[in-house]
């Protein structure tokens, strides 16, 4: 019975943490390196995230200070920035390369408020999804009487209650930090 609501908690809590993933790549008008995690470069003939090959300072509020490990990748990772949706234009200074992150107008800040709302709902569809097959296996398993199965489905919903709950905490805050001027 507890094993259930353990398995149905670390999946939950693994939802929870793709969707702060998913926020921390969403721009708000200060540097943050996670910003950069989802883009990758050519690497010698191979895709590589920028990451793995350059190290990245926020020496500023709102600039972001690539250094490659190889003055080499300088052009691929200026060109896989430029190809990015991030919407930086990318200085080259020397064998390091400078992110200024200008102020958001407020059309782009709605914009992100949308994409927060949007990957915030594909949580929330991720957790309703761990929900529903954890009740179909509790309903499919025998050994359960219909008193212990009304209160283990009453457990996982209000397990799922609480992580929707964190959801849309996370979902306020990203959106009170996007909308700060």
């Amino acid at each position: 019975m507890d094993d259930i609501l353990n398995e149905c908690s670390k999946k939950m809590e693994k939802c929870v943490d793709n969707y702060r993933e998913s926020l921390n790549t969403l721009r708000t008008g200060r540097a943050n390196a996670a910003l950069l995690e989802n883009l990758s470069c050519d690497y010698y003939g191979d895709k590589m995230p920028i990451t793995q090959i350059a190290a990245i300072k926020v020496p500023e509020p709102r600039q972001l200070l690539i250094i490659p490990f190889d003055s080499g990748d300088i052009k691929s990772i200026v060109a896989a920035i430029n190809a990015s949706d991030i919407g930086i234009n990318p200085i080259v200074d020397g064998k390091q390369i400078r992110l200024n992150m200008p102020a958001l107008t407020e059309d782009r800040r709605k914009e992100l408020t949308k994409k927060a709302k949007g990957y915030g709902e594909e949580a929330k569809v991720a957790i309703r999804n761990v929900r529903r097959d954890l009740m179909d296996k509790i309903k499919k398993d025998d050994t359960y009487t219909e008193d212990t199965r009304k209160k283990e489905e009453g457990e996982i919903q209000k397990l799922t209650d609480e992580f929707i709950a964190k959801i849309d905490s996370l979902l306020k805050e990203k959106t009170e930090e996007i909308m700060k001027v």
